[in-house]
């Protein structure tokens, strides 16, 4: 189709306009050929005619369709020319606030004078690995694409950074380094990547200044060589530096500022190590006060100073180098300030001692008389001699100028020499990425001789590109084989051969220096005559001979001639140089070493530099002469040698172009200034780019994504299934000039403008389709409204007749009522009547009877009542007369019988002195102990006859056991509640008499009170009326104000509920953040460790170098203990002797945490060892002194000390009896009796309770005669035998404290008694030797006994009633305090009365609370002592047992004779454990860690046997109680996992696997650990396998932490695996086919929706899923882990395609929100299957679920704004409005987001507060959770399959 059929009426065109450059316009008719004129219609709505030029009749450029607006490629657009590429820039940068575009080969980013948050290390991780055409423009996609080109290609790239001062070249240079830093890393520990960022800031502040059009402008030009090795990880870097601007050292124009260095330097003055400086303000110096802005806004020079210093240090300069260079810095300041004073007009001078002079002399070490003469003369050398000649004050200042550039410059070079060797790369360097930084092409109203270099260079570069593009051209031409035609493109060469060649501009200038009279203007007249007329690009000023133009290929500039060849010559006198080279300051001279010896060809005046590996490009020969011509070399030639080698090596590299922009002149943010950028546009070669594409074929579609694009226009008949086919036939159809399109081998090419009319067409095919479907679809809902219409008349004439129905029966139903409720409310009226008058007839007649029968009843009454007490005078009366009689009478009998007493007791005396009587006596008593030994066996014999009518009883009271028991101990409850009732009575009978008397005190005040109340009644009457209506008021006021209590309470409570809310929920995320950072911890724990390993694995290898031969051992085989055993086995050294030094290749890391552990484990044992051995010491010193008290004591007291053991014994020993007959007796009840019988109130039940409690009670009794019996018996002994008592019971005592056990004690007993029993002593002998005696002595003992028994229960009751007057005393004293406080509150008003009365009884329960608190702990300190007692006294008693059992002698076993007996075997029970031999140990980890492999031997296994085969293991070695077996078990697990992982840790089933058995290991060990809280859901069998010796609570925590580990890595597997799935999947794969169109795509190609074969789609992510939920199921993973697999995978998932959304603006339209919405709704299909819903995935999908609905909503109106603020409440502010910023309309029915709009959004979105990070994180790990999940399965029933080959294995 011809260009010109495009002008129909409505097409929009660009025409010129002075002010906005381009100007857009409507066409009002159609262009015809041979038209002049175009009526227009503009924007603003005026209408224009535009005339066309007659002679080259071009019309009007073609505005782009709104959908190719905004487009990431400049290429993209269908028409390629200045107006669109302008325009397009305008849009993305003003309207969506993007600063970088594609064009073709170029990155154009234009500087946004704003901080933007698209630099982060996540926008790095985002870049990192994807194609450049799949993301979105940015300056980290060019550095991706260069270094993987540098890796795939094996080739050096260069990245060519360009533009005007102050378009950000700097920055976008520094960032590109940044991002080679972070991807790549460095080598080596030496972090080579920080310090090629720390060059930064060294090169700013010595290289960059303050200009007019930037404050951070840098004024030379710099090439970074970057240096990697073979693995891509940087080594090292290198710089050159080019033309560095040596005049702003001695001059800055207006508003400008010198070198960054000088400012740090004045701003840091007084800093202590500065004031040798002697420097002051900068407004004090010449040279940087010229500019008259010394101060930048928003920069501290002194904290810039700081961060120079920091850097330096960082790069190995040291702190006296440093200070050398500021040294010479200040030196240049100072030197600024010397002055000169004319003598006349050819010399001068400088005053005499002149300070800023001898201040430059001391800080350079040099004589001052000297540099004075030599400021002020100058040497001039002929053939035959040399004259010493003085100069000017003005050849003098500008001497002196020159040589404060030239120290600069060389200290220029001397830096950047150093950060060279800083940098330079240790190793060989594999290849480099080249950054150039360099100047821009440069216009200003006064051009010179800087300006002519910095255009040469850019001339030299533009050549390079467009040679570059074309060839690129060409080969993307021969690639798709397309017929090849030559593009005519702008060669910029004949201006570079002017500049160059041979009698070019710089030959000339350099020619012209060599002449000793050369001037500008004779330069300038050479110019004219050999250029003038004769070169079209170089023309003469019409008004000036001083001044030149030069045609470049960007504008004609013009060039003033004054300057240059002082400029190019930059003379330096000899004699000062030599002044500094003798300084005494070392470093000085080392500045100007380069002028003795040059190894660049940019030495000598020059800030070039080449590398320092680097050779020149021509080397030369070694002559006498050499330096001296070297040192005279111009600075053009070498500056023209500089660029030759840096063009030699940017064509030795691949380029990569990026082109900065600046967008006005007044650093606004976001201004978008149209001829500034047209300028910088065509300047830039932007333009040149595009006019060589639009030259061609610009456009190009692969055959799939036009079908995709253009089936609209296709009719199903022209569908073939070749594409490509299909594709040529349409496109004949529809363009019929074959000239404007090609098809190639994969692409089809179209010349510029043919997309815009293939979009036309698809347009106008759609909109019919669209009014088609509008006109049906308002037709069907016309239908549907009228048919509704219908409808509802139809029902609501229904309805109406209904009510009017119901009404009239309602009427009829209402008249009926009426009558009938009439008639009862009559009769009703009538009843009432009739029965009040019964009623009070009736309660008259009852009040009359009443009245007569309580006075009969009262005179009943008075009668008896005076019967009873004349009874009870009467009898009063006989009682005390008898009384009276019976005192007189018993007090005469006691007179008289105390006289009889006397008598008697006279003769008693005398008769008591006689023999006779003694024998008496004796004779009696004799036979009393006989008849005491009598009674004795009697009672034997009844307790004998007893005790068989029990067993008798046995077999008829069998079955009462239970209830017996039941019983007992309900009566012993009962016993035990009437004692204390006893004494509760007893002291409640004492209150009660008290009580009595104040109440007979209380009745008297009650009297008085009662009159004073009536007075007082009388009183408050008077004041109740008064209060009445007061009393009304308050209540109102009450209601009112117990209404606004109550919604004060409301809003509190839920004010409360809401913060409570928040408060949970803040703790939870301090929850997951302390769980996040611990496990970030450990993250970083474990990479560490395997770096350290890895290292340590280097270092051996290089130390042990494998001999040819060697076969290497096996890594399985590892003889390196672990970290765990090292800090395990430092707590025995103490026992061991100390051993050799292993081999230090053996030693091994600590794991600092377990050892830590360890440490103060070991240290609380030693603690409680010394308390333990300090009560030991005590007890021991205790024993020793009741050694000492037994020994001092009588001998007497060793009877009483045998008595009080003896009857303890004996109680003990009939107690153990009773009680095994008690239980056998129960026993046999339980079994044989029936219920009847035994039921507690059966005859037989009661009969036996008294026989029990009268035999115990007779038993008790004869227990303490008896005892006293043999007291007495062994007091006689020991009477008998005084010594031999006094030994044997202290040697008994001492016997009986060394005995350890009750065992040994009990046969000491037996043996005692035996011994007590053997002599059959005689009665007689016994009376005969004093048994009265001790008779009566053992009475008193006995006597005694029971008064001690009585005291100890006196003191029980009066504790007892002590504690209950205690508590009547409390309740006293509460019950006051209730009286005072309701005294109290009876005087407050309502409202505070009830506030009070909950404060105290707040105050009360708050009390009660702390009380029950410390009693519960005090009782839960109890229990836990209590149970450490009784597990250290089970054990003692195991221990003792054991040994009884080994100490039984074979003679104490009774030899019986032996009768064969048939023994059956038992099935062998299986306790749960696994034996194994220590030697076995490292073949057991071997075969059941090491080698087993998930996929082969483990599939069959029952989930997660490994970890049941080591618990089991651990169980025997913990049966064994061998700690070392445990811990070394323990250690070499974990070791062994992680090895293991180590090795596959890549794989998924692998890590899966061992998660799950890590994880099922760690809950056996809580299982079975002996916690209540872990045995809540064990079975009795299960509760007997608990370990019994080892605490392994430490060691669960180690294994926690390496489950986290595993579960980390896992995490990295999966994202590994998914990460090349999920943008494919999610984003680019068109799930739903043909809703979203595929619109034209630039010169770089993005990665096609269609699905082609090895491109994944959404089902290869889904059953990516089903293969890992499988293989975790498979494996035995706790469900709950599983969960938090899938929510982390789903987040990944998120995460990642919400970024990819945020960085792609292609893909931020309708149509690809609803393929998102619909691939999120198949996953939560997916998790519905799996039934995951719960595990919190969703919610995770949350923030990409909002940003497609954002997509899809409509964004217009202040409510879509409103909507859009709630419903994105997941998704950042930033994150919001970048979507909104790429939302892109793939047709042209859709609309773009206003400006005005988005700022909406950001204004109510600014009280947000949320992160300003754009990105998500999809490195994030949740923090992991490991819940207890108990096994039902039981030990016992393990099975071990032989594939373990695990036969050394016993089970136990």
């Amino acid at each position: 189709m011809a260009a010109s059929e495009l002008y129909t009426k409505f097409a929009r065109v660009w025409i010129p306009d002075p002010e906005e450059v381009w100007k857009s316009a409507e066409l009002l008719k159609d262009y015809k050929p041979g038209d002049k004129v175009l009526l227009l219609h503009l924007e603003e709505g005026k209408d224009l005619e535009y005339r066309l030029d007659p002679k080259t009749k071009e019309l009007p450029h073609l505005r782009n369709p709104d959908i190719l607006v905004g487009e990431n490629d400049l290429t993209a657009l269908s028409y390629l020319h200045e107006p669109a590429v302008l325009h397009n820039l305008k849009v993305r940068f003003i309207d969506s606030k993007l600063i970088y575009t594609y064009c073709g080969i170029v990155l154009v980013a234009i500087n946004p004078y704003e901080q933007l948050p698209i630099y982060g290390e996540d926008i790095i991780n985002a870049y990192s690995g994807q194609n450049m055409g799949d993301m979105d423009p940015h300056i980290f996609a060019v550095a991706e694409e260069a270094y993987k080109q540098m890796a795939r290609d094996e080739r050096n790239q260069s990245i060519i950074v360009s533009g005007e001062s102050g378009a950000g070249k700097t920055v976008s240079a520094k960032y590109a380094m940044r991002y080679f830093a972070t991807v790549s890393g460095s080598a080596s520990e030496a972090n080579v990547e920080e310090k090629v960022l720390a060059s930064n800031p060294i090169m700013e502040s010595i290289g960059n200044a303050k200009t007019t059009r930037n404050d951070n402008s840098s004024r030379f030009g710099k090439y970074i060589e970057i240096g990697f090795d073979k693995r891509y990880r940087i080594i090292g870097a290198n710089m050159r530096t080019y033309l560095l601007e040596k005049s702003r050292v001695v001059f800055q124009a207006e508003e400008e500022r010198n070198y960054h260095i000088f400012y740090q330097l004045c701003a840091s003055a007084k800093l202590p190590e500065f004031k040798m400086l002697r420097l002051g303000n900068a407004n004090t110096f010449h040279y940087t006060k010229q500019g008259g802005s010394p101060v930048i806004e928003g920069i501290d020079d002194a904290k810039e100073m700081a961060h120079t210093r920091q850097a330096c240090t960082l790069l190995g300069i040291s702190e006296s180098y440093q200070m050398g260079i500021f040294r010479i810095l200040a030196g240049i300041l100072h030197l600024g300030n010397v002055g000169f004073m004319s003598r006349d007009s050819d010399s001068c001078t400088i005053p005499p001692k002149h300070e800023p002079l001898s201040i430059f002399c001391d800080l350079m070490g040099v004589d001052y008389e000297e540099m004075c003469h030599w400021l002020c003369h100058r040497k001039l050398a002929t053939a035959a001699e040399t004259y010493i000649k003085p100069i000017s004050k003005l050849q003098a200042t500008n001497a002196r100028d020159a040589l404060a550039k030239h120290i600069y410059a060389k200290l220029f070079n001397w830096i950047v020499d150093h950060v060279n060797q800083a940098l330079h790369a240790a190793v060989k360097q594999h290849s480099f990425i080249g950054v150039l930084d360099i100047y821009g092409f440069e216009t200003f109203e006064i051009n010179s001789f800087e300006q002519f270099c910095i255009n040469y260079a850019n001339e030299k570069l533009q050549q390079q590109f467009n040679m570059h593009v074309f060839k690129l051209e060409q080969e993307e031409y021969m690639k798709e084989q397309i017929p090849w035609t030559l593009i005519d493109f702008y060669d910029n060469q004949p201006c570079i051969n002017l500049i160059e060649s041979k009698l070019g501009i710089l030959d000339l200038l350099d020619e012209e220096c060599k002449m000793p009279k050369g001037t500008d203007d004779t330069w300038a007249q050479k110019l004219y005559n050999t250029h003038l007329n004769k070169c079209a690009l170089f023309e003469k000023p019409r008004l000036s001979n001083k001044a030149f133009i030069i045609q470049h290929f960007a504008d004609k500039v013009e060039y003033q001639c004054e300057g240059f060849l002082e400029k190019n010559k930059d003379t330096v006198f000899e004699e000062q140089i030599k002044v500094l080279k003798s300084s005494k300051f070392k470093m000085l001279p080392e500045l100007f070493q380069d002028d003795e010896k040059t190894i660049s060809p940019t030495s000598a005046t020059s800030s070039g530099r080449t590398l320092l590996t680097r050779t020149p490009a021509k080397p030369t020969k070694g002559r006498p002469t050499q330096t001296a011509k070297e040192h005279k070399k111009t600075v053009g030639h070498q500056f023209r040698n500089s660029l030759h080698l840096l063009m030699e090596t940017l064509n030795a590299t691949t380029p990569h172009y990026v082109r900065c922009i600046k967008p006005n002149d007044c650093k606004l943010p976001f201004t978008f200034d149209e001829k500034r950028a047209v300028q910088q546009l065509r300047a830039c070669g932007v333009l040149e780019t595009i006019r060589i594409s639009a030259a061609g074929f610009p456009s190009r579609w692969t055959y799939q994504e036009f079908f995709s694009r253009y089936r609209v226009l296709m009719k199903q008949k022209d569908v073939l299934s070749d594409r490509k086919q299909t594709c040529k036939n349409v496109l004949e159809k529809l363009i019929v000039d074959k000239d404007k399109y090609q098809f190639g081998k994969t692409k089809i090419f179209f010349r510029a403008g043919q997309v815009a009319y293939l979009e036309k067409l698809r347009a106008d095919k759609l909109r019919a389709a669209c009014i088609r479907i509008q006109k049906t679809i308002r037709g069907w809902l016309l239908r549907k409204k009228y048919v509704r219409k219908r409808k509802a008349a139809i029902i609501v004439q229904r309805y109406v007749r209904g009510y009017q129905a119901r009404c009239y029966a309602k009427f009829l139903r209402r008249t009926r009522a009426a009558t009938t409720i009439q008639k009862y409310w009559r009769m009703h009226i009538a009843r009432r009547r009739y029965k009040v008058t019964r009623t009070a007839t009736i309660v008259l007649q009852s009040y009359l009877r009443g009245y007569l029968a309580r006075n009969r009843y009262r005179k009943i009454l008075y009668d008896h009542k005076a019967v009873v007490i004349q009874k009870w005078v009467r009898g009063w009366l006989a009682r005390t007369c008898y009384k009276r009689s019976m005192h007189a009478i018993i007090y005469l009998q006691c007179c008289f019988r105390r006289m009889m007493a006397k008598r008697e007791l006279k003769k008693l005396k005398i008769e008591a002195r006689s023999v006779e009587r003694y024998k008496k006596l004796h004779i009696g008593m004799e036979n009393k102990i006989m008849q005491l030994q009598r009674k004795v066996d009697e009672q034997n014999k009844d307790y004998k006859c007893l005790m068989e009518k029990l067993t008798n009883l046995e077999g008829i009271y069998n079955s009462e056991t239970e209830k017996l028991r039941s019983d007992l101990e309900r009566l012993q409850l009962s016993e035990e509640e009437a004692k204390i009732a006893t004494g509760r009575v007893l002291s409640l009978q004492e209150e009660i008499a008290k009580l009595r008397k104040d109440l007979e005190q209380t009745r008297s005040e009650k009297k008085s009170i009662e009159e004073r109340a009536d007075r007082y009644k009388q009183e408050t009457e008077q004041l109740v009326s008064n209060l009445k209506e007061e009393n009304t008021l308050l209540k109102q006021e009450k209601e009112t104000l117990n209404h606004l209590i109550v919604e004060q309470a409301k809003e509190m409570t839920e004010t409360m509920e809401k913060k409570l809310v928040e408060e949970t929920k803040q703790l939870e995320l301090d929850l997951n953040d302390e769980r996040l950072r611990y496990q970030n911890l450990l993250n970083e724990f474990s990479r560490l460790e395997e770096r350290y390993d890895d290292l340590k694995e280097e270092m051996t290898l290089m130390v042990h170098v494998p001999k040819p031969g060697h076969k290497r051992t096996d890594s399985t085989h590892s003889s390196n203990e672990s970290e765990y055993t090292f800090s395990s086995e430092l707590a025995e050294t103490e026992d061991i002797p100390l051993r050799t030094e292993e081999p230090s290749e053996r030693k091994v890391p600590l794991d600092m945490s377990l050892f830590l552990k360890l440490q103060k484990r070991v240290t609380e044992l030693e603690q409680e060892k010394q308390v333990m051995q300090d009560e030991l010491d005590r007890k021991e010193e205790q024993v020793l002194r009741s050694r000492a008290k037994e020994e001092e004591r009588p001998p007497i007291r060793g009877a009483e000390l045998e008595y009080e053991s003896l009857k303890r014994q004996e109680l003990e020993s009939e107690n153990k009896k009773l009680k095994n007959e008690l239980n056998e007796l129960r026993k046999a009840l339980s079994e044989k009796s029936a219920p009847e019988v035994t039921a507690p109130g059966a005859p037989a039940y009661r009969v036996l309770m008294e026989q029990l409690t009268s035999v115990s009670e007779e038993l008790d009794v004869r227990k303490e005669e008896v005892l006293i019996l043999r007291s007495q018996l062994v007091s006689q002994k020991e009477a008998i035998q005084p010594k031999n008592t006094m030994t044997d019971s202290t040697i008994l005592l001492e016997d009986v404290q060394k005995m350890k056990d009750k065992g040994e004690i009990a046969q000491a007993y037996i043996g005692l008694k035996e011994t007590n029993r053997s002599p059959a002593m005689d009665c007689h002998e016994l009376n005969e030797d004093g048994e009265l005696w001790l008779v009566y002595e053992g009475l008193k003992q006995a006597n005694r006994l029971l008064e001690s028994q009585l005291q100890s229960q006196k003191r029980s009751h009066e504790n007892e009633a002590e504690a209950l007057r205690g508590e009547i005393q409390s309740l006293k004293e509460e019950n006051n305090r209730q009286q005072q406080l309701l005294a109290q509150n009876l005087q407050l008003p309502p409202e505070a009365r009830i506030e009070a009365s909950l404060q105290h009884e707040i105050t009360r329960l708050t009390n009660e609370n702390l009380d029950l608190m410390e009693q519960l702990e005090k009782q839960d300190k109890t229990v836990r002592k209590l149970k450490k007692q009784l597990k250290v006294f089970a054990k003692k008693i195991g221990e003792l047992e054991v040994g009884q059992m080994e100490n039984i002698s074979p003679g104490q076993i009774i030899d019986e004779p032996i009768r064969p007996v048939n023994i059956p075997r038992k099935e062998k029970d299986f306790q749960g454990m696994l034996e194994y031999k220590k030697e076995d140990e490292q073949k057991l980890v071997k075969n059941l860690i090491l080698e087993l492999k998930p996929r082969g031997v483990a599939v069959n296994l029952i989930p997660g046997l490994p970890a049941y085969i080591l618990f089991m293991c651990v169980r025997h070695a913990d049966y064994l109680n061998d700690d070392q077996k445990v811990r070394s078990l323990l250690t070499s697990t974990i070791n062994s996992i992680k090895k293991v992982l180590k090795k596959r840790g890549d794989d998924f089933e692998t890590v899966s696997f061992w998660l799950s058995n890590t994880c099922r290991f760690l809950h056996c060990l809580k299982q079975y650990s002996g916690e209540e809280g872990f045995m809540k859901h064990n079975t009795s069998r299960q509760n007997e396998h608990c370990l019994t010796n080892f605490d392994l609570a430490e060691y669960r925590q180690v294994l926690s932490d390496l489950a986290i580990q595993i579960y980390q890595q896992l995490v990295r597997v999966l994202e590994n695996i998914l990460q090349p799935m999920i943008v494919s999947g999610m984003l680019e794969h068109e799930t739903i086919q043909g809703v979203s169109g595929v619109k034209p795509t630039g010169l770089r190609k993005r990665t096609s929706s269609i699905a082609d074969e090895g491109t994944y789609t959404l089902d290869s992510i889904l059953r990516q899923l089903n293969s890992f939920h499988s293989v975790m199921c498979q494996h035995g993973m706790d469900p709950e882990l599983i969960k938090q697999v899938v929510k982390q995978t789903f987040y990944i998932v998120g995460a990642v395609t919400l970024n990819n959304l945020l960085l792609r603006k292609d893909m931020c339209s309708w149509s690809k929100g609803m393929q998102i919405r619909y691939n999120v709704s198949q996953l939560e299909e997916w998790l519905r299957d799996k039934n995951l819903m719960n595990s919190g995935a969703k919610e995770t999908l949350e923030p990409l679920i909002q940003a497609a609905q954002l997509l899809q909503v409509k964004k217009k109106t202040d409510d879509d704004a409103e909507a859009i603020c709630s419903m994105c409440n997941a998704l950042t502010t930033a994150q919001i409005v970048k979507v909104l910023n790429l939302y892109t309309p793939v047709n042209e029915f859709e609309e773009r987001v206003s400006v005005s709009f988005i700022r909406t959004i950001q204004m109510r979105l600014r009280d947000r507060k949320d992160s300003p990070q754009l990105l998500m994180d999809a490195k994030h790990i949740f923090p992991v959770t490991f819940p207890f999940n108990p096994s039902s399965l039981a030990l016992e029933t393990i099975q071990i399959p032989a594939s373990l080959g695990l036969g050394f294995i016993a089970r136990v």
